[in-house]
């Protein structure tokens, strides 16, 4: 290689990185490790001995090292606390290159994002709302949706209300015009030819609505999709039992859960907040009898719990979600498509090929039909889309029963307005 190909070769490495900072990456991976609660972790391990939050931080981890020009992220806040989010917000915030970001955390898009793009199919509406980029933070932009979705229907029913009106004018203009009036005496010759007049006066009228329909039909305003939304209670009235429906004491479980007391009485919410490895699914898994206890005194007195867990399963990934909801609830007062939580297309289709947030509102949907009077929620906000978690917290407000939600959704935590009992790290 030539002095100059050498020089040239050097310079790009040197801006490279420059560009990339790569003399601080070192440091950057160890504060990457600590932010992120990695930091414990054997180097040694292998990959996949990590559990699935593990993994998900050790790849962030490696990214911030990094510093790439380009990070495409997929629900990166999921698996990460509040401490790591405000991290990884930081670091997102001052990269200077291109950041792509699916996420269904609201605040994180809110103080990341400065442009927003939905494909949510619920909002293709008839001015394009849908697909397209909306420069503005998420609040904006639900605001913009809104607004459009309301401008949709009212446009849909506007054009639906002048069809009905001008189908009704085309049937029934012959029986208003000159309607039943006979001739008189000696004036026949006046009548034929004022009827004569009438029924051309009839006939463009006639062919004015047609002409209009035919218009309109050409230019249809697409009937506005049914909004998924949790139109039922989530729970059973257990309220005026005046009973407890939790009660644990000095609870232990080695390495996962160390708890001194929790009561939850009939009809109570109760929000379960805390660090990852503090021990929230553990506790939900520990009231719904999943999960033994080393010590302690655990005593449910609910009639029905449900659990939703955050990582859903189903044995027959084959079968669909009505035949999964019929085996499960038999005697549902309820059917899987009054609830609201499934698009009507997704009813008939395997579970297997539906998405982390389609098996999830299919689970939560069993367990509401089964009408609990004790529901266990980890992590509900996960997986399911804006519009729908909004949803979920103003069903949890209006649900009667006892519930005790685990979630580090800081949009839910910051509107929560019951108890709340912290679990501290462990």
């Amino acid at each position: 290689m030539d002095d100059s190909a050498a020089a040239d070769a050097y310079a790009d490495a040197l801006l490279w990185a420059e560009h990339h900072e790569a003399w601080d990456a070192d440091r950057r991976a160890v504060l990457a490790a600590q932010r992120l609660g990695i930091a414990h972790l054997d180097t040694s391990r292998p990959v996949s001995s990590l559990s699935g939050g593990e993994r998900t931080r050790l790849a962030m981890a490696a990214v911030i090292t990094r510093r790439p020009e380009c990070v495409l992220l997929d629900e990166p806040t999921n698996h990460l606390d509040d401490t790591a989010i405000e991290f990884l917000e930081d670091f997102l915030r001052t990269l200077p290159g291109v950041v792509v970001v699916a996420s269904h955390d609201r605040i994180f898009l809110d103080r990341v994002c400065d442009c927003i793009v939905d494909l949510d199919p619920s909002h293709f509406g008839f001015d394009g709302v849908g697909g397209n980029r909306f420069g503005g933070g998420l609040t904006a932009y639900l605001d913009h949706v809104e607004a459009a979705r309301k401008r949709w229907e009212q446009a849909f029913l506007d054009q639906q209300d002048e069809l009905n009106h001008l189908r009704v004018t085309a049937k029934t203009t012959a029986r208003h015009v000159a309607h039943n009036r006979p001739p008189s005496d000696g004036d026949k010759y006046i009548y034929n030819f004022k009827g004569a007049n009438v029924q051309a006066t009839i006939r463009r009228r006639v062919r004015n609505a047609e002409q209009r329909i035919a218009v309109i039909e050409r230019e249809l305003v697409p009937k506005p999709p049914r909004r998924l939304s949790f139109d039922h209670a989530l729970t059973a009235d257990e309220r005026t039992t005046g009973r407890a429906s939790v009660f644990l004491r000095e609870v232990t479980v080695s390495g996962r859960l160390d708890l001194a007391r929790l009561d939850v009485s009939a009809g109570e919410h109760v929000l379960v907040t805390g660090a990852n490895g503090s021990g929230k699914s553990s506790l939900l898994a520990v009231v719904a009898g999943r999960l033994a206890v080393d010590a302690g005194v655990v005593r449910v007195n609910a009639r029905r719990s449900g659990l939703l867990p955050q990582d859903v399963t189903f044995n027959r990934p084959d079968r669909t979600p009505i035949e999964l909801y019929a085996a499960a609830v038999s005697t549902a007062a309820v059917s899987l498509a009054q609830l609201g939580l499934l698009h009507p297309r997704e009813l008939s289709r395997p579970v297997g090929v539906l998405s982390s947030g389609q098996q999830r509102r299919l689970a939560l949907a069993i367990l509401v039909a089964g009408r609990p009077d004790l529901l266990l929620l980890d992590e509900p906000t996960n997986h399911i889309s804006l519009a729908l978690a909004g949803e979920l917290e103003l069903a949890l407000g209006r649900s009667p029963g006892a519930v005790l939600v685990a979630s580090h959704d800081r949009w839910l935590r910051a509107r929560w307005d019951g108890p709340s009992l912290h679990l501290a790290t462990r």
